[in-house]
C-alpha cells in the first residue's frame, strides 16, 4: 500500500492550493486521482466548452437582429463541424497542459480510474491501493438521467456527450427546462436545428424569479418551442425519429414530439455510488450528496468536500471560494467558515440572466414583506437600450427597507452576465448598502446606467404586483 500526505479526488478546483502547498513544504507528497480526464467538469464538459458553442450563437442572433437596423445581412451557411472543433481543440490542449503539469512534477503521482474507499483513510483504484491522513474530495457530480420508459433503449444525449456530436441533429428534443436546456437550446437553435424543450415545472427556468422565467420562455419562444408542466412519459423509436410522449401535468393533455436526437437536462446527481463513502465512515444526505459542516470537514475528520461533491451550488466560482475555506482550515489551521450569502449565477441563453443573493420569495420569508422593496428598471428606458432596440428587458433589485442594504438581484437583458458585477461587490462590502452605486458617476449612454436608475424605482412589494 502506497502511502501520501494528501489524496486529492477530482482535478478540478481540488487543485487549487496543491502547488502553494509543494512550495510551502518540500517532502509533500500527493496523490491525484481522476476517472476523467484531468480539468474538471468545467473546463472538460462544462463551462468553458459550452460557452465555447454559446458565442457563435451569440453571434447567429446578433446578425438575424440587424435588419431592424437597417442592416441586410445574410448567413450563409453554417459550419457546424467547425464550430465543435473549435471548441475541442482548445479544451484538448488546455486537458494536455493540465496533464504534463502532473507528470512532470515527481511529487504527484496521477492515477486515473475510479476510487473507492476501502477503509478510512484507505482508497482503491483498479489493483492500486493507497493512504492518506490528509483527503480532498472535489469529485464533481453527473447528469441526472430520470426513469423514463424506454430512454435507455432509444438512447439519448447528455451536456457530456453532446460535446461530442458530428454532426447537427435536424431536430432536437430536450427533457428539462433549467440553465443547461436554455443554454443548449439557444445553441442548437441558432446553429439550425428545431428545438423542443419540454420542462416538467410550471416554469421555465424555474430557479429565476417567476417574472424572470415567464419573460425568458416568451422571447425564447421565438425560436425554440417551450412547453412547460410537462411530464415525460416514454420515448420511443419511430421510422420519423425519436419519439417522446409527454402528459401536460395539468391538463393530462398528451403530446408527442418527434426529433432525430434526445438532450437530457433534468440536473445533476453525486458520484458517491462509485465512491462509496460509508465505508470510510462519511455521511452522505438522502441523496447521495457528502454532507459536510460550516467548515467544509466531512463526517471524517481530516477529510474535505467541496465543489459539486456537497450538492449545494453546482458552479465552478463557488467550488473556488470553498477550496480556498478548505486550504485555511486543513492547511492553514484556520476555522473558515463558507459564505453562500451572495452566490452569483448566469444563464447564457438569448436574453442573458444573471442573479446573485436572494429571490424576492426568499426575502419575504426573511424579512417581511413590509420591510422590503422592489427596485425595477426596464433596459429600454435608457438611452443605450433605445438605440439597441431593447423591449421588455429588465433589473430587479431587492432592498431592505430601513438599511438599503441590497438583498438581491436579478437581471434579464443583453450582458445580464458583465452587469451583475456591478452589484455583486457591493454585496461583500459590511453593510451592503445601495449608497455607493446610487452616488457614483456612470457613463453616459450607457447599459450600465439601467443599474443605477433601477434603485431610484422602487415600490413596495404589493405596488410592485
Amino acid at each position: 500500500m502506497k502511502e501520501y500526505d494528501l489524496i486529492v479526488i477530482g482535478t478540478g478546483s481540488g487543485m487549487n492550493y496543491i502547488y502553494p502547498m509543494m512550495d510551502a513544504n518540500p517532502e509533500l507528497k500527493v496523490a491525484v486521482i481522476d476517472k476523467d480526464e484531468p480539468g474538471g467538469i468545467c473546463l472538460t464538459r462544462g463551462c468553458i466548452p459550452s460557452k465555447m458553442l454559446l458565442y457563435p450563437a451569440e453571434l447567429v442572433r446578433d446578425i438575424q437582429k440587424a435588419y431592424s437596423f437597417g442592416i441586410h445581412a445574410t448567413i450563409k451557411t453554417i459550419d457546424f463541424k467547425a464550430v465543435m472543433e473549435r471548441m475541442r481543440s482548445s479544451i484538448s490542449r488546455d486537458i494536455e497542459g493540465v496533464k504534463q503539469g502532473y507528470s512532470y512534477n515527481p511529487r504527484i503521482d496521477f492515477y486515473t480510474g475510479s476510487a473507492e474507499f476501502m477503509a478510512p483513510y484507505t482508497l482503491k483504484i483498479g489493483e492500486e491501493t493507497i493512504t492518506a491522513k490528509m483527503i480532498f474530495l472535489s469529485i464533481g457530480s453527473k447528469p441526472a438521467i430520470p426513469p423514463v420508459r424506454g430512454l435507455d433503449e432509444t438512447g439519448y444525449l447528455t451536456s457530456d456527450t453532446v460535446l461530442e456530436l458530428e454532426e447537427l441533429p435536424e431536430s432536437l428534443a430536450i427533457i428539462g427546462g433549467g440553465y443547461i436546456a436554455a443554454e443548449y437550446g439557444h445553441f442548437f437553435s441558432a446553429m439550425g436545428s428545431k428545438v423542443t424543450v419540454l420542462g416538467r415545472n410550471p416554469f421555465f427556468l424555474p430557479n429565476e424569479e417567476p417574472e424572470i422565467s415567464t419573460l425568458a420562455k416568451r422571447m425564447m419562444s421565438d425560436y425554440i418551442d417551450i412547453l412547460t408542466n410537462y411530464e415525460v412519459l416514454e420515448v420511443t423509436s419511430s421510422d420519423e425519429g425519436k419519439k417522446v410522449i409527454a402528459k401536460n401535468r395539468e391538463t393530462d393533455e398528451v403530446t408527442e414530439i418527434v426529433a432525430s436526437e434526445i438532450l437530457v437536462a433534468t440536473g445533476r446527481s453525486p458520484n458517491t455510488d462509485i465512491l462509496k463513502p460509508e465505508k470510510a465512515g462519511i455521511e452522505t444526505d438522502s441523496r447521495g450528496w457528502i454532507k459536510v459542516n460550516e467548515h467544509l470537514e466531512t463526517s471524517s475528520k481530516n477529510v474535505w468536500a467541496f465543489g459539486d461533491a456537497t450538492g449545494k451550488y453546482l458552479f465552478k466560482h463557488v467550488a473556488n471560494h470553498e477550496s480556498t475555506v478548505v486550504y485555511y482550515n486543513s492547511v492553514l489551521g484556520k476555522k473558515a467558515k463558507v459564505d453562500y450569502h451572495a452566490v452569483p449565477h448566469a444563464v447564457f441563453s438569448f436574453p442573458e440572466i444573471a442573479g446573485v443573493g436572494m429571490s424576492e420569495a426568499q426575502a419575504i420569508k426573511k424579512y417581511g414583506e413590509q420591510d422590503i422593496v422592489i427596485c425595477f428598471y426596464r433596459f429600454d428606458e435608457t438611452a443605450k437600450g433605445v438605440a439597441m432596440s431593447l423591449q421588455d428587458e429588465f433589473v430587479k433589485i431587492i432592498l431592505e427597507t430601513a438599511t438599503q442594504k441590497i438583498l438581491g438581484a436579478h437581471i434579464i437583458g443583453p450582458h445580464a452576465s458583465v452587469l451583475i458585477h456591478e452589484i455583486i461587490p457591493v454585496l461583500y462590502t459590511a453593510d451592503q448598502s445601495a449608497d455607493p452605486i446610487m452616488h457614483a458617476m456612470d457613463i453616459h449612454p450607457s447599459l450600465s446606467e439601467v443599474i443605477k436608475r433601477a434603485f431610484y424605482s422602487r415600490m413596495h412589494v404589493s405596488e410592485y404586483h
